[in-house]
């Protein structure tokens, strides 16, 4: 008899169970969630912004490199540059330079076959190929402060563009309901997520690529006043 009314009993309760949803299985739905196709979501404002995305990284990365390279100094190569500036050696001097291949060197290269002029000449030749130098390091950083700008604009036109979709939908439709909202919602928002976050990372890479090129030219003119005072002591 029990056994009776226990089989009855999961009878009635077998419809209820089945609409029991699965935790387990929604919490896996929830975790596997594509990211990529969640951020495309973001309408046609999203490929742009991803282009300007790859360009500040490219433009940051290959910035850097150079910088860091062209910005080494050899401390050995400059006293054996002063040595033989100071025994007179100047022919050796000038090939020690164009060995070299800094900026350091051709801009002491410059000053070197001047040597004998007045130290007006010197320091105007020495000054402009250091602005020579400095503007090969500031190259494309224009385009950098360019995405920084336009990026945070075109995540703003996004944003509009959700906005217009959300009223054109009900107006089409007819239909006021969560999921014409929630799409156009997807396009504001991740469209202006978007166009922050790249314009955060072209603003940040912008200033620290500057913050390199000042440290480099503080460098220089420390070197460059030190030349000039090479040529002011007495020859060996």
């Amino acid at each position: 008899m029990f056994i009776t009314k226990t089989y009855i009993l999961c009878l009635m309760l077998q419809p209820i169970l089945l609409q029991v949803p699965d935790s387990t299985s929604t919490a896996a739905n929830a975790e596997s969630i594509n990211y990529l196709s969640l951020l495309l979501k973001g309408g046609i404002v999203v490929y742009p912004l991803l282009f300007l995305l790859f360009l500040a990284i490219f433009f940051i990365v290959e910035r850097y490199l150079f910088i860091k390279a062209a910005s080494n100094i050899d401390f050995g190569f400059l006293r054996t540059l002063k040595d033989n500036i100071l025994r007179g050696d100047l022919r050796t001097a000038i090939t020690l330079c164009k060995s070299t291949n800094l900026p350091i060197s051709r801009i002491l290269e410059k000053g070197i076959t001047r040597i004998g002029r007045p130290v007006k000449d010197i320091e105007s030749a020495m000054e402009i190929q250091s602005n020579l130098e400095i503007s090969k390091m500031e190259k494309n950083m224009g385009y950098l402060g360019l995405i920084a700008g336009v990026a945070p604009i075109l995540g703003f036109i996004g944003t509009i563009s959700g906005i217009i979709r959300i009223f054109y939908d009900i107006a089409t439709t007819g239909n006021f309901t969560i999921e014409i909202i929630a799409n156009g919602l997807y396009e504001k928002m991740i469209s202006s997520f978007t166009g922050l976050i790249v314009g955060v990372i072209a603003y940040a890479g912008y200033h620290g690529i500057n913050m390199l090129i000042d440290k480099f030219g503080i460098h220089l003119q420390a070197t460059v006043m030190d030349f000039l005072d090479t040529l002011n002591e007495p020859a060996r």
